[in-house]
């Protein structure tokens, strides 16, 4: 069965408030094996409310709307779906004693414009609210079941897990569910990915596979409906071991670990310890370092200053004045590396020295560009009792992206050294 989500409110359009309620509907629906081809925002008007909502009953089994059944002169979801269903509101004598006995528990005095509450599509089926005073109504149309629920996000949940799901399993006997596996993917980009595994995605069918981007890592979602995870877990694990054949070790991580939980099991299982340098990211490396292990993360350093440089540098027994400049920017980063290795005594010793482009940042000028994205060089570098392992990439932004980015490619360095070594 194929089911979509209109969202109702002019706030929502206007950015005033976030739509979180129709992401957490969608990861329900999932769960008992209900498609999800379209989320719509409509605001508060009746001609745009009618066209997404009739348009919805065309083309899906189960239209869910979230919003606009309240008391106010703006909901109108009620007289709205009446319309489109072509029936008349009616009043519901049960929802009305319901509302009025709420309004009496909580002291509160009604107002006569909270009796339009109690008014619903003729012939639907009504669904007690306990937890606020707009009832939810069911809608059984010949083109679709049309549900609708209050906006308000816990009064939604509670009616969805509690009315909505044991109706649509016993609606549409419902047996299956949409299991998914996420496979996370480092040190390559959206399109590199793509490049590898999109056959897969243009050719699969149950179980599908999609590639979803983030700063510094991708997510490949691999997802499978069935009537069970042993039975999800049968179709999926074949598209899996293709998947990580054509990626390798780019993969880090499955589900919900990290790239600091896998760090950190490996600093435990090799029984390593790590110390760092960082400059532009601000302590960011140093955080995650010390969410994988802060007792195995022995020291780090932050700033990009040149007496900070310097001061670092001395720890491997003194520098020229003038070494910091006259040093190549890859070279100058593994030499951090290994003096903070030695000045924490520690087995493992990371650096990241960022240098952004001078001029505007990458996405225009910075009071237009709020991730302060920029161009320039990120050099990477893992120093241990081998050697120095290496990287470099081109963005070196203040912001939270470009930041993001560099912290999560240095623990990535960090997790193929300690994996070759």
């Amino acid at each position: 069965m194929n089911a979509e989500i209109v969202a109702i409110g002019s706030e929502l359009l206007l950015g005033q408030i976030v739509d979180t309620n129709s992401a957490w509907m969608a990861q329900r629906l999932a769960a008992v094996g209900m498609n999800l081809y379209y989320k719509t925002i409509v605001g508060d008007n009746p001609e745009r409310m009618l066209e997404t909502i009739t348009a919805a009953m065309e083309r899906s089994d189960v239209v869910i709307t979230s919003g606009g059944i309240g008391p106010t002169q703006d909901d109108l979801t009620r007289e709205i779906v009446a319309k489109a269903s072509s029936r008349e509101l009616v009043l519901d004598p049960e929802l009305l004693a319901q509302i009025e006995a709420r309004f009496r528990r909580r002291g509160f005095i009604m107002t006569e414009n909270n009796d339009r509450q109690a008014y619903i599509p003729e012939g639907s089926i009504p669904v007690e609210n306990p937890n606020g005073t707009a009832p939810s109504f069911i809608v059984e149309d010949p083109r679709a079941v049309v549900i609708c629920l209050p906006g308000v996000p816990f009064e939604m949940k509670w009616l969805f897990d509690n009315e909505v799901i044991p109706y649509l399993r016993e609606k549409f006997d419902l047996s299956e569910a949409i299991y998914s596996r996420v496979l996370k993917v480092a040190d390559m980009g959206e399109s590199g990915v793509d490049d590898l595994v999109g056959h897969l995605i243009a050719n699969s069918n149950n179980p599908t596979v999609g590639v979803l981007a983030h700063p510094g890592q991708v997510d490949v979602r691999i997802s499978a409906k069935a009537a069970s995870e042993e039975e999800a877990d049968a179709l999926i694990s074949p598209l899996e071991k293709e998947v990580r054949s054509l990626l390798g070790d780019h993969v880090f991580a499955t589900g919900e670990q990290t790239m600091q939980d896998v760090v950190g099991e490996l600093l435990r299982s090799n029984d390593l310890t790590v110390a760092s340098f960082e400059g532009l990211t601000g302590g960011l490396v140093a955080q995650h370092l010390q969410e994988a292990d802060g007792m195995r993360f022995l020291q780090g350093t932050v700033g990009q200053q040149e007496s900070t440089l310097r001061a670092v540098l001395a720890v491997n027994g003194g520098i020229d004045e003038k070494a910091v400049s006259a040093t190549d920017p890859e070279t100058l980063t593994g030499q951090l590396a290994e003096a903070v290795r030695a000045g924490a005594g520690a087995d493992l010793g990371l650096a990241v020295l960022s240098l952004p482009d001078s001029g505007a940042p990458a996405g225009g000028s910075s009071s237009s560009n709020s991730e302060n994205l920029r161009a320039g060089h990120t050099y990477i570098a893992v120093a241990d009792s081998q050697g120095i392992s290496r990287r470099a990439y081109n963005f070196a932004g203040p912001g939270l992206p470009d930041r993001t980015r560099a912290s999560l490619h240095a623990l990535d360095l960090l997790r193929v050294t300690i994996l070759e070594s």
